[in-house]
């Protein structure tokens, strides 16, 4: 794809008025027949957010500031607070916790010494020790933000490396021109296994809690952590052990066999790091208890029959009763946004970390989680998505349910090479939710079970365009670092992006069977 030049301030000027013409003739144009007028300005700000997030004239989270402000002054809402309200929802704050325990968990140290002990472990071999990479960054970027991840992990991967290749330099190429198999291997699987491994959990990667909470404000139903991770635990459980054969068996087999030196490195690592402190043991202990709550939180339907009522609702949530006296309800002690809620004291009240450390999050996303929870809102309110989804996916009426999730993971996939994930599902999920209404017929469920189906498929395939830097936050970080080149993670990525999305329209088939009626009905 060629990008527009945003590298300068004229550049990004040039693109920003393009996005305003763009967005005045979408506004003055005549409404088309079934789209209302509040609808075709809702779409409007799409379209000027949509340039602005593709060619990133603007930083995503400005571009989402812009939103409410694009809406209100279109008249979408009467007044600005209800367009700023989703800024508060309560998903924000759940990665909000994410983040800010992902901070003291890198404060001590603690991922890099998990990584470390795994390429220690298990690096016996070439393979072995891209696997036991690709395994610790997949772990950590179920917990801590992809990027995040990857930016720890590259580093600790160019420092084994060098003991492997036997070069202090890896920006060197060999006596052939060419970086080693090995290196590229490691290197693209660092970046894969960190997108990878953020669709296991809800927090993982910025797409799963985009559809989280589209769902809840478009159609009023929660993803719950639990249900998220019976969804996205077998699809890193199978798709990373695939992406690990294809990058070392068939597109770069590594040319050395022993590693002996790089699971010294490993280990001579790991001994520096020395004992883990009485306060990074509390951080995992915090972080232990908080994953395991959030697990737990979701098997109140399992426990219910052995809880009284006023139990159960105090805990899990409910119409009911609670322990408090309460009569009007609950949503629960262990509702997963008030279990990662819960770590955040935790760190301060143990001596861990002081709130300098915890503030300096990526606030840039959870401003573009607002911003796109404002469009999504727009859109719905308008019936914007569902104009747009009857009018775009009409074609797919019909049609067999495998072609329908081969279409929109091929799409998604697509689109999020030219983007990033984030503001991919951004801009398609509410169109997926609409879609929902158009395809229930052919998918065989109700009109809200078709639009989580297609709406959490595509948020998946956010994750999997593996092809160029701009694609996923991993990409961009491993290709900046200079130890490979584009061409290498060309190849890599447009093998592994055909290859997976046939196997993510079989896996989510196969979910769609099995496990979705357990989520849906």
């Amino acid at each position: 794809m060629i990008r527009p030049d945003v590298s300068t301030q004229r550049g990004r000027l040039v693109v920003v008025a393009f996005a305003v013409l763009a967005t005045l003739a979408v506004a003055l144009a005549p409404t088309p027949s079934g789209l209302s007028l509040a609808g075709k300005y809702a779409v409007a700000t799409m379209v000027f957010a949509a340039v602005c997030w593709v060619t990133g004239a603007l930083p995503l989270a400005v571009t989402a500031l812009s939103i409410p402000v694009l809406l209100t002054a279109f008249g979408v809402y009467g007044d600005i607070d209800a367009a700023l309200a989703p800024f508060a929802d309560h998903l924000i704050f759940l990665f909000i916790a994410g983040f800010m325990l992902a901070n003291a968990l890198q404060k001590y140290d603690i991922d890099r010494r998990v990584a470390l002990w795994l390429m220690a472990t298990m690096g016996s071999s070439p393979r072995k020790l891209v696997a036991a990479v690709m395994i610790a960054t997949a772990f950590f970027s179920m917990w801590v933000s992809n990027t995040a991840t990857s930016a720890m992990m590259a580093p600790i991967a160019v420092g084994v490396l060098t003991q492997v290749i036997g070069r202090d330099d890896l920006k060197e190429q060999g006596d052939d021109g060419e970086f080693t198999n090995l290196q590229v291997s490691m290197l693209l699987g660092t970046a894969y296994a960190a997108s990878v491994g953020g669709v296991g959990t809800l927090i993982g990667t910025p797409p799963n809690a985009i559809v989280a909470g589209q769902l809840e404000q478009l159609l009023n139903y929660e993803i719950t952590f639990f249900d998220w991770l019976l969804i996205g635990l077998p699809i890193v459980v199978v798709t990373l052990p695939i992406v690990w054969f294809v990058l070392t068996y068939v597109l770069f087999p590594p040319e050395v066999d022993d590693v002996s030196d790089a699971r010294a490195r490993a280990e001579e690592f790991l001994r520096e790091e020395g004992d883990l402190s009485r306060d990074g043991t509390v951080v995992a202990g915090i972080f232990a208890t908080t994953a395991l709550l959030w697990v737990v939180g979701g098997l109140g339907d399992f426990v219910q029959p052995y809880l009284s009522p006023v139990t159960y609702t105090t805990i899990f949530g409910g119409s009911g009763e609670t322990l408090l006296g309460t009569t009007s309800g609950h949503q629960g002690l262990l509702y997963y946004v008030m279990v990662g809620l819960y770590a955040i004291p935790a760190l301060v009240l143990f001596d861990t970390m002081e709130w300098e450390e915890l503030e300096d999050i990526d606030w840039g996303t959870i401003l573009l989680f607002g911003g796109g929870l404002s469009l999504a809102s727009g859109f719905a309110e308008t019936g914007a998505t569902k104009w747009i989804a009857e009018t775009v996916f009409n074609a797919l009426t019909g049609a067999p349910i495998v072609l329908i999730v081969a279409v929109v993971v091929l799409l998604i996939i697509f689109l999020t090479e030219m983007t990033s994930n984030t503001a991919t599902a951004t801009i398609i999920v509410p169109v997926l939710i609409s879609l929902g209404g158009v395809l229930a017929a052919t998918l065989g469920l109700a009109d809200y079970a078709a639009a989580i189906f297609l709406a959490v498929s595509g948020a998946v395939a956010a994750s999997f365009a593996f092809a160029l830097p701009v694609a996923t936050p991993p990409n961009a970080i491993v290709f900046g670092s200079g130890y490979l080149e584009q061409k290498h993670m060309m190849r890599a990525g447009v093998v592994l992006n055909l290859v997976m999305t046939a196997v993510l329209t079989l896996l989510i088939y196969a979910l769609f069977l099995f496990v979705w009626p357990t989520l849906l009905w």
